[in-house]
């Protein structure tokens, strides 16, 4: 007989303009998960530390700069060194998440940086499995609009308020949370 089990998600991300927030809070909406902001100087509290370390899946999110995650989750990144050396996070179940002003915006170079991060970590990654809105009827607002398929990305428009997002970027966000917080649950049933 299988219990029903609920899986521990927790989403860690840094924004910089607060649309990447939106977003984390729609993945987190998605996935019944807790919320842990990285500071605007890079910082966790010791809280949120060790919420990682209890989690069964960790969703990392930030937005894309330069060509990469924002050096604020960089240096969470670099801190997290400090779990891979006990291997806390080891086998715990992955994704990621970002946005950028631009179309592309190199977008897809942070999601990888996200993968890499959870590879090091000894963890397991979860794809977006969205199919892309890729037709001439396609909208603005249909989900996973950028084809994406390693985690949600959103596109933000330089000079939009974070209320003005796409609806379909937010809709991928909380279908990609459910997808990773339901694939921990089903572990956790094994």
């Amino acid at each position: 007989m299988t219990t029903n089990l609920t899986s521990n998600t927790v989403v860690v991300y840094h924004s910089g303009y607060g649309h990447t927030h939106r977003l984390a809070e729609a993945v987190a909406d998605g996935a019944g998960a807790t919320l842990l902001p990285i500071d605007a100087e890079g910082n966790l509290s010791e809280d949120g530390w060790a919420a990682l370390d209890a989690a069964d899946a960790i969703i990392f999110g930030a937005p894309t700069y330069m060509g990469g995650p924002s050096w604020q989750f960089k240096k969470f990144a670099d801190t997290s060194s400090k779990p891979w050396f006990s291997a806390k996070w080891q086998d715990k179940f992955f994704g990621g998440f970002t946005n950028s002003a631009s179309l592309n915006g190199d977008k897809l170079n942070t999601l990888q940086y996200f993968a890499l991060l959870a590879g090091q970590h000894g963890g397991l990654w979860v794809s977006l499995a969205i199919k892309p809105s890729n037709t001439k009827s396609s909208q603005r607002d249909d989900a996973n609009r950028m084809g994406s398929y390693l985690g949600p990305m959103a596109q933000s428009d330089a000079d939009a308020a974070p209320e003005e997002m796409s609806r379909g970027d937010l809709e991928t966000g909380r279908l990609y949370g459910a997808r990773v917080a339901r694939i921990a649950q089903q572990h956790k049933s094994i």
